[in-house]
This record gives structure tokens, C-alpha cells and sequence, in this order.
């Protein structure tokens, strides 16, 4: 996975532009895209700083976990019940849609399992009429 390029590097490109170079000539001079030096000047400009921002990282769990109760009680009250029946009657109470793969991830992060049934041997004997 990649890294964040240093946070010197990012002052160094910082003080040049401030210094009067150009955004472009900068980002040649430190061997970055221009578009990269663009955007740590506006980060500069905007927040004070040029940190990276954070990489990586669930970004969307947070959406389906604020229903997780509702999730979870139409679970208790029919156990039975499939993913796709939850993603109808969420969608009908809450108005969020989710799709059937967020569901499953989000019970099995609370520690629900999916038992298939356990296969039973077919019968040698002859049928009986």
C-alpha cells in the first residue's frame, strides 16, 4: 500500500510557492504532480496546514449501523428471516436502502452466523407405495 509522501517535502513545496515560485515550477523542482502541489497550496491556504488526510478505511458502515437495531429485532422476532426480507421491510420502515451483502457484513460483525441446514443421507431402501 502507499504512503503519504513526507510532511517535509510538503513544507518544503509550501515555502517555495510562498517564496514566489510557481505551483507547476515547484512541483517539478520537488519531483510531484502539479496537481498534487495544487492542492497542498489550497490545503495550506484553506486549513493552515498540509497533512495527509487519512488513508484507507471503512467509509460507509457507519450508514447501515445506525439502523442495526431495527436490523437485528427483525431478526429476533423471525429468525428465519432472509437477507433480502430485511433489506425490503429497513427500506419500508426507515427508507435506506442497503443491499444484501451490506447486511450480511454488518450481522456478522455482530456475531451472527449463517447455519445451513445439515445434510441428511439418501435412504438405500426402496421407496414404499
Amino acid at each position: 500500500m502507499t504512503k503519504p509522501l513526507s510532511a517535509d517535502l510538503r513544507e518544503r513545496l509550501v515555502a517555495a510557492v510562498e517564496g514566489g515560485q510557481s505551483r507547476r515550477a515547484a512541483a517539478e523542482r520537488f519531483g510531484v504532480a502539479p496537481s498534487t502541489a495544487v492542492k497542498w497550496m489550497n490545503r495550506w491556504r484553506l486549513e493552515g496546514h498540509v497533512k495527509p488526510r487519512p488513508m484507507g478505511g471503512d467509509r460507509h458502515s457507519h450508514r447501515i449501523e445506525a439502523h442495526a437495531a431495527v436490523i437485528l429485532g427483525l431478526i429476533d422476532e423471525k429468525p428465519d428471516v432472509t437477507l433480502a426480507e430485511i433489506a425490503t421491510q429497513v427500506e419500508e420502515a426507515r427508507g435506506a436502502r442497503f443491499s444484501e451483502t451490506a447486511i450480511w457484513r454488518l450481522l456478522r460483525r455482530h456475531g451472527m452466523t449463517y447455519k445451513k441446514r445439515q445434510r441428511m443421507r439418501v435412504s438405500n431402501s426402496d421407496q414404499m407405495s
